[in-house]
C-alpha cells in the first residue's frame, strides 16, 4: 500500500517543494498535495515516474515503516542564516535516514556506547577541552584520526551527501546517542575542525545551554583547544613564525593553516600585526580556499565493517531500501 509520509519524506530530503516536483514529474501541484495527505494513491506509472525524478527505489513508497523528521530545534546548524529552508529540512532528512540506518547497525553490531563528559551551566570550554582530553586519555598529544577517536568513544559520525557548503555540519543528540554529520566538500582539515565543533555542541550543549552565534563561538573556542592544546602550542610555535613555517607546523596537529594562525594569535604568542600579515598572506596565496600541505581526509573504520554486512545482506535480500 502506498505510503504517504514516505513521499513527503522523500521529496523534503530531495530539497524539493511540491511545485517544483509537480513539474519535474509532470503532475498538478494539487496532485502531490493529495498524494501526500493520504487523500489519493498514485497509479503504478506515477508512483514510478514520481520514484525516478526522486531517486528513491519504488520500494520506499510502499513500505509500511516510516521516517521521523528530526526536531530543527534540537539540531547545531552551523550556517542556519543562509540556509534555504530545502537545503535544511534536505539535510534533516538525511540525518533522520542514517539515524534508522544506526538501529539497524545496533542490531547487527555490538558498537561503542557513548563515553562522554557531563557538564552543567556556564563552563569555560578551553577547560572543558582538557577535561575531555584528560578523560579520554588523549593528553597533550596531537590527535591522529579524529573520526576514529569518536567512533570509538560511542560517537556516530556520518558524511553528507550535499553539494553545497551552506550546510557545513551539524551533530544532535537521539534517544541518548550523540550523532555528527560532516559535509564531503570541505577540506580534510576543515572537516576535522567541524567533527571537533560539533563535539563542543554535544558537550556544552546537550541540556539547552546558550544558542546562536553565543553557542556557535563556545563550540569554536572548544574545538580549537581540543585540536590544539595550549601548552603544546606554546612548546612549538614561537613569535617569530612565517607562513613558511606554519605550514610544515600545521600538520603536527593535522588542522587548516587559517586555524593555527588565529589560535596561536588567540594564546597571545603573535602580535595583531603579525596575525594581520599571515591573514593577508594566507588570502593572497589563495590558502583560505585551497589547502596548503593538505592531510589525507579521515575515513571511518567502524562504517568500513557494516557496509561489507550490508552488500552481504543486500545480495540475500534482507535489507530493506531507506533510500
Amino acid at each position: 500500500m502506498f505510503n504517504s509520509e514516505c513521499l513527503k519524506f522523500a521529496r523534503k530530503r530531495r530539497g524539493l517543494t511540491k511545485k517544483s516536483l509537480a513539474e519535474r514529474a509532470k503532475l498538478s501541484p494539487r496532485s502531490i498535495s493529495m498524494f501526500e495527505n493520504n487523500e489519493a494513491s498514485p497509479s503504478e506509472e506515477t508512483l514510478y515516474e514520481l520514484s525516478k525524478k526522486l531517486d528513491f527505489p519504488v520500494e520506499f513508497f510502499l513500505q509500511d515503516e516510516t521516517f521521523d523528521a528530526l526536531n530543527e530545534n534540537a539540531v547545531s546548524f552551523r550556517s542556519l542564516s543562509k540556509m534555504s529552508a530545502g537545503r535544511k529540512y534536505s539535510a534533516l532528512n538525511a540525518g533522520a535516514i542514517a539515524i534508522k540506518f544506526n538501529e539497524w547497525v545496533n542490531e547487527r553490531f555490538s558498537l561503542p556506547s557513548p563515553d562522554l563528559i557531563e557538564t552543567e551551566g556556564p563552563k569555560d570550554p578551553e577547560i572543558v577541552a582538557m577535561t575531555l582530553r584528560e578523560y579520554w586519555g588523549v593528553g597533550e598529544l596531537s590527535i591522529g584520526n579524529l573520526i576514529h577517536l569518536l567512533e570509538a568513544k560511542g560517537i556516530r559520525v556520518f558524511s553528507l551527501a550535499e553539494d553545497t557548503v551552506d550546510v557545513d555540519a551539524f551533530s544532535l543528540w537521539k534517544d541518548n546517542t550523540p550523532y555528527i554529520f560532516l559535509n564531503t566538500l570541505k577540506s580534510a582539515e576543515r572537516s576535522r575542525f567541524d567533527a571537533a565543533h560539533e563535539l563542543g555542541h554535544l558537550i556544552l550543549h546537550r541540556h539547552g545551554a546558550p544558542s546562536g552565534t553565543d553557542a556557535e563561538k563556545e563550540a569554536d573556542q572548544f574545538a580549537s583547544a581540543f585540536l590544539m592544546p595550549e601548552s603544546s602550542i606554546r612548546s612549538n610555535i614561537s613569535s617569530l613564525e612565517t607562513i613558511g613555517s606554519l605550514i610544515e607546523a600545521k600538520r603536527n596537529w593535522r588542522v587548516s593553516l587559517s586555524a593555527l594562525a588565529y589560535r596561536t594569535h588567540k594564546l597571545g604568542i603573535i602580535s595583531d600585526w603579525h596575525y594581520r600579515t599571515l591573514c593577508i598572506e594566507i588570502s593572497k596565496n589563495g590558502f583560505n580556499k585551497q589547502e596548503p600541505n593538505g592531510i589525507q581526509r579521515e575515513q571511518s573504520k567502524i562504517g568500513n565493517i557494516v557496509f561489507d554486512e550490508l552488500r552481504k545482506d543486500f545480495k540475500c535480500g534482507r535489507v530493506n531500501h531507506l533510500g
